[in-house]
């Protein structure tokens, strides 16, 4: 795949990223950041004056409706290329929740514009719809002090969880560890469809701990704390991208500085250090009550996640041996039981 090639692949992904036009100022800024970070290529990698404006004019022109869905898959004249542009916008689009009708009419233009047979395209789709139905059926966070909207404003209950006297913290810490490993050999899948079950199985881990500390969380609350904590859904399914497919994007957010090259296994590093950093940031808040705020959180989550870069390397051996027993087929089941 060619940098032109990479780069509608790129494009694809911002405009189903901004297809259902809801997407909050903190989320967006996140995108932007993506985007801006990949920056210009060195003048010695350019091609044309498109290639010299850099990819953050990518943020732009998507933004403003000045690229249409047509003219963006234009490069994309094979066959692989145009189902791993295809399956990424759908897993774009269904990261949080079921594609909305905005979304659907965007997935439509698209497989049209990529000459996707309805067959292939309705398989994706029900594969994706699958993952964002993961299987947190539960009523809602009762206090509402705690609920959606709250955390952002570090609110939270003041009082412990029903029976945490009862919570065993190393049988906790040794579950986001077995999250992390699998989120990362999901990351070394050569199937793109799978980066999508990265978020559904970070929310049933954070679903998981609250629980073990007498909470029961709805959907919505813990996407709320996701947010909070700085794990934008739709921007990190984006840099799970980047790093996994479109190697000279990552390229540039990276460097050259000695030799970093991106591939699957940077993207596994990734999704490891996120999903553990999380999931600890998850057990300090509600082993606390509820009653950290944000900006407390957010340095939990930078702490642990600068810890988990040693980590991986630990357990790159499991991560290897766990991704070796994984296929796409597997992934539905994985996600609704978790780990």
């Amino acid at each position: 795949m060619n940098q032109v090639q990479q780069d509608a692949i790129a494009t694809v992904c911002l405009m189903a990223a901004f297809a259902d036009g809801h997407k909050n100022d903190a989320e967006r800024a996140e995108i932007r950041r993506i985007f801006e970070n990949l920056g210009p290529l060195p003048e010695s990698e350019a091609d044309g004056p498109a290639r010299e404006r850099g990819l953050s004019a990518l943020y732009q022109e998507v933004l403003l409706g000045r690229v249409t869905v047509e003219k963006a898959v234009m490069p994309l004249t094979q066959r692989e290329h145009r189902a791993l542009a295809y399956e990424m916008a759908v897993a774009v689009c269904d990261v949080d929740g079921r594609a909305s009708a905005e979304e659907k009419a965007f997935l439509e233009r698209l497989r049209a514009a990529l000459a996707i047979d309805h067959a292939s395209a309705a398989t994706t789709q029900h594969q994706a719809d699958d993952l964002a139905d993961f299987g947190i059926d539960s009523v809602p966070v009762t206090d509402t002090a705690a609920g959606p909207g709250a955390l952002a404003a570090g609110v939270g209950n003041g009082g412990p969880g029903i029976g945490t006297a009862r919570v065993d913290e190393a049988e906790i810490d040794s579950s986001i560890t077995r999250y992390a490993i699998l989120n990362a050999a999901i990351e070394l899948l050569p199937q793109g469809l799978s980066t999508a079950a990265i978020v559904p199985l970070q929310m049933k881990m954070v679903y998981r701990i609250g629980a073990r500390y007498g909470y029961t969380l709805s959907t919505g609350h813990i996407k709320d704390f996701l947010a909070t904590v700085g794990v934008g859904m739709t921007s990190q399914v984006l840099e799970n991208y980047a790093r996994k497919f479109l190697g000279g994007l990552g390229r540039r957010v990276l460097g050259r500085a000695g030799g970093a090259i991106v591939d699957q296994a940077t993207s596994s590093a990734f999704s490891f250090a996120s999903t553990y950093a999380l999931g600890h940031a998850a057990k300090a808040y509600y082993a606390g009550g509820r009653s950290l705020g944000a900006i407390d959180l957010k340095k939990i989550f930078t702490t642990h996640a600068e810890k988990a870069r040693t980590l991986y390397a630990q357990h790159r051996g499991e991560i290897d041996l766990q991704s070796r027993g994984l296929d796409t087929g597997k992934l539905l089941s994985i996600v609704r039981q978790g780990v």
